[in-house]
């Protein structure tokens, strides 16, 4: 805020998280405080670069909230308000916890070339020629080259993750025949995969080199892209996991299993943006025989009957929570072979593209 204006200096509490909407989320994160004054305490260090103040905080810890919370609008930010030169700025960040640091280091500098700033750690006063408070978010998952001045899309975002962490593997990446990478679920999560080793038996079948797995807060960022970005294919129950499309190469094959009542956001979260990024989309929505929510609640439930009405108003993140936690899948492998060979065929034409 400038030095003009009244006498009286102007506070204003802004939290820099993008969804403000979504109060739940940003309870813990920090408030930063901006003063209207003739001066400011002295500077400590003084910086060239403008900074951009934003935190990590609320949900973060997941993988999927990491990327629409913080990666993305930061993206967005960065090329909306310096389109030609976007990693000029410092990076000021709030709630930055070691582990954050250290698992999105090598991500952090390719967003800036200047080293970042803990607001939490760095008790020096730091003074910077201007300063932009918060990011731009255009959605879950959404860039739209449309509202940004250079026009870049989630191609170019899924470029910049391909380059941070996967470029340098991909010479050894030479499988025999397409890999399907199966995201795993376990524990009470909700969205089990429940008869996961009949699927991979089914898939190995058609023809697909599987793999299995189920990504850790401890597997380093480049463990996960070699083993994604050497696949041709993944499958998985809607989720964060499936958040690891971002490093399929173009081409690959993406297929999410949809639960009952999962529609809306497995196309918010993922369908969209895999179609962005290049990726072959394939949706395999479940039956209402193949869901645990029928044995939990019965098939004439309005649960399992209607979702889209339960889910309306005031209940909408209760039922959710339902949909979300309580329901695991029993696929219908006849059924879902007839979406395995298609996949099959799609991912042989990226194996050969990418070979």
């Amino acid at each position: 805020m400038g030095p003009t204006g009244p006498t009286r200096p102007v506070v204003e509490k802004v939290r820099p998280y993008p969804q403000k909407n979504q109060t739940f989320k940003v309870e813990p994160v920090k408030t930063v405080t901006l003063t209207s004054g003739p001066s400011g305490p002295p500077c400590m260090v003084q910086h060239n670069a403008p900074a951009i103040v934003f935190s990590v905080g609320g949900l973060t810890w997941s993988f999927f909230h990491t990327f629409i919370d913080a990666f993305i609008p930061l993206f967005i930010t960065l090329n909306s308000i310096a389109p030609d030169d976007p990693d000029r700025f410092v990076l000021v960040i709030a709630d930055y916890p070691d582990w954050f640091r250290r698992r999105y280091a090598d991500l952090l500098r390719r967003l800036s070339k200047h080293p970042v700033v803990s607001l939490d750690k760095d008790t020096r006063t730091h003074c910077f020629p201007s300063a932009t408070v918060g990011l731009i978010s255009h959605g879950i998952m959404t860039i739209d080259p449309k509202l940004i001045p250079n026009s870049k899309t989630a191609a170019h975002f899924h470029s910049l993750v391909h380059e941070t962490y996967c470029d340098r593997l991909r010479a050894t990446l030479k499988p025999k025949r397409p890999r399907l990478l199966i995201m795993g679920r376990s524990g009470g999560v909700g969205r089990v995969i429940l008869n996961q080793g009949e699927l991979k038996r089914a898939a190995e079948e058609e023809g697909f080199e599987v793999v299995e797995f189920e990504s850790k807060h401890t597997t380093t960022m480049r463990v996960v892209c070699e083993l994604v970005s050497s696949s041709h294919a993944m499958l998985g129950v809607h989720g964060a996991a499936l958040t690891n499309s971002l490093f399929l190469r173009p081409g690959s094959v993406l297929v999410q299993v949809v639960g009952i009542g999962l529609e809306e956001v497995a196309e918010l979260c993922f369908a969209r943006v895999a179609k962005d990024m290049g990726l072959e989309y394939m949706e395999y929505k479940i039956g209402v025989e193949e869901s645990s929510l029928v044995d939990r609640y019965g098939r004439d439930d309005a649960i399992v009957k209607d979702p889209s009405s339960m889910a309306k108003g005031n209940r909408y993140h209760k039922v959710m929570r339902v949909y979300l936690k309580q329901q695991n899948v029993n696929l219908d492998l006849a059924r879902l072979r007839v979406y395995l060979k298609r996949a099959y065929e799609k991912a042989k034409i990226a194996m050969l593209k990418q070979s």
